[in-house]
C-alpha cells in the first residue's frame, strides 16, 4: 500500500491551483495516506515561491487532519554544473528536496550534457529524488542516471503524469521501462509521485502501480510504502 505521495504543489507553486497545504491535506486523508509531501516549485521557475517561502516552512503545521505533512521542494537544476536554486541553509532544514529539469529554467540540450546536469544535481548531498526523468525533453542517458543514483543513494521518481495518455510534455514510457528496470537490477528506490497541482491527483497511482507490476518490480524499493525508511534515506545521504 502506498501511505504517501512525494509530488505535490500548492498555491506557493503559483500556477494551476488556488489549494493550500491544508486543502491538500484534507484531501489526503480523505484518500487514505497517512503522510503528504509538499514541495513547490523554487525559486528560478518564473511562477516559483520565493526563499522566504521556503525559509517560512519550519514554522507551519506538522500534521493536519491526522496526516503527517512533509515539506520539501521541487528544485530547479539551472546549469550543466547541476546547481540548484536554494541554499544550503535552507536545504538542510527541508525534510527533503525533488530536482528536475524544467525548460523555463535549462534549455533542453544534448543527451551527455542533459545527463551530466542530472549527475552533478546528484553529487548534492541535499538532492534526494530526480524528478520526472523521463521527460522526453531531454534525452538522457539512462544508463549513467541509475548507476548515479545507486552510488549517491538519490531515488529516481516515476511520474504518474508520464504515464497518462493526456499527460503534458511526456510520453516516454518506452525509456521509463528501461530505465525502471535497471534500478530493480542495481537496487535503486524509487518514488511515486503524483506531480499533482492542487487536490485533485494526490496519489493518483492506478498507472504507476500497474506499471511497475508489470516488471514485477520490488515492493520494498518503493519508498512511498514507508516514510520512516524514506526519511533514513534522506538523512544517511545528507551525513
Amino acid at each position: 500500500m502506498m501511505i504517501t505521495d512525494l509530488h505535490t504543489h500548492t498555491v506557493a507553486s503559483g500556477h494551476a491551483t488556488r489549494d493550500t497545504v491544508t486543502d491538500l491535506a484534507r484531501e489526503a486523508a480523505k484518500r487514505g495516506l497517512s503522510a503528504l509531501g509538499i514541495c513547490d516549485h523554487a525559486p528560478k521557475m518564473p511562477t516559483g515561491a520565493k526563499e522566504s517561502y521556503f525559509r517560512s516552512l519550519g514554522y507551519a503545521d506538522k500534521k493536519l487532519f491526522g496526516v503527517r505533512i512533509l515539506y520539501g521542494a521541487e528544485l530547479n537544476i539551472y546549469n550543466v554544473k547541476g546547481e540548484v536554486d536554494l541554499p544550503e541553509d535552507i536545504l538542510g532544514k527541508l525534510d527533503y528536496t525533488v530536482a528536475s529539469l524544467h525548460k523555463d529554467v535549462f534549455k533542453p540540450n544534448t543527451e551527455r550534457v542533459n545527463t551530466e546536469a542530472y549527475v552533478n544535481a546528484m553529487n548534492n548531498k541535499y538532492v534526494n529524488i530526480i524528478g520526472h526523468p523521463d521527460d522526453p525533453t531531454y534525452e538522457v542517458d539512462f544508463y549513467t542516471l541509475v548507476e548515479n543514483a545507486k552510488e549517491t543513494g538519490t531515488i529516481i521518481e516515476v511520474n504518474s503524469v508520464g504515464l497518462d495518455p493526456d499527460g503534458y510534455r511526456r510520453k516516454n514510457t518506452g525509456w521509463l521501462k528501461e530505465t525502471v528496470s535497471l534500478c530493480k537490477e542495481k537496487g535503486v528506490y524509487i518514488s511515486l509521485g503524483s506531480d499533482s497541482h492542487g487536490k485533485e491527483r494526490i496519489s493518483d497511482f492506478g498507472r504507476s502501480i500497474a506499471f511497475l507490476k508489470g516488471l514485477d518490480f520490488p515492493e520494498d524499493l518503493v519508498v512511498n510504502r514507508d516514510v520512516e525508511k524514506f526519511l533514513q534515506i534522506v538523512k544517511s545521504k545528507r551525513r
